[in-house]
């Protein structure tokens, strides 16, 4: 097994990994079930037939800054313009098998089936350099990066325009 397609039955085991995971930015459960409905095509957990060691949630997006941490969103945006990298999240049983690597590739695969260019994300924890090494660089509107950080703290708006 892999890369698969999130289920309503992984929603507490999504929570658990991103809880374990990523402290201070980790959301309700919630959050990640609206994601999951709203979007079904780009939400997936990382199973290796010993439980959920990861996820991945994208969703289509208009850029401008992230969604709020931790709400809901009720819908996706009209007339999307990009595809929002909501979260690839890995336990550290995960780390090293190339799950991030292919992660990644999905959610690159998804925004280019869709028409999306634009791929954005916060890259939090010091996530940075390994999206650096996706091609993913700091969004390049200085304001727009403040703003972001006003917001979430030490993290980095990252950007990443599909091939």
């Amino acid at each position: 097994m892999g890369w698969r397609a999130m289920e309503e039955a992984d929603m507490a085991a999504v929570t658990a990994v991103s809880d374990a995971v990523h402290g201070d930015y980790t959301e309700p459960l919630a959050v990640y079930a609206e994601r999951q409905r709203l979007f079904p095509a780009g939400c997936f957990v990382f199973d290796r037939g010993q439980g959920v060691e990861g996820y991945l949630i994208v969703h289509p997006w208009r850029h401008g800054g992230p969604p709020p941490l931790g709400e809901l969103m009720g819908a996706l945006p009209e007339a999307a313009d990009s595809l929002y990298l909501h979260d690839l999240a890995l336990m550290p049983s995960a780390r090293g098998t190339g799950a991030g690597a292919q992660g990644a590739a999905i959610a690159l695969e998804i925004a280019a089936a869709h028409g999306w260019r634009d791929v954005y994300l916060l890259a939090v924890n010091g996530a940075e350099t390994f999206w650096a090494s996706r091609g993913f660089a700091p969004v390049a509107d200085p304001a727009l990066a403040e703003a972001v950080c006003e917001t979430y703290g030490d993290v980095v708006y990252m950007h990443r325009v599909v091939d």
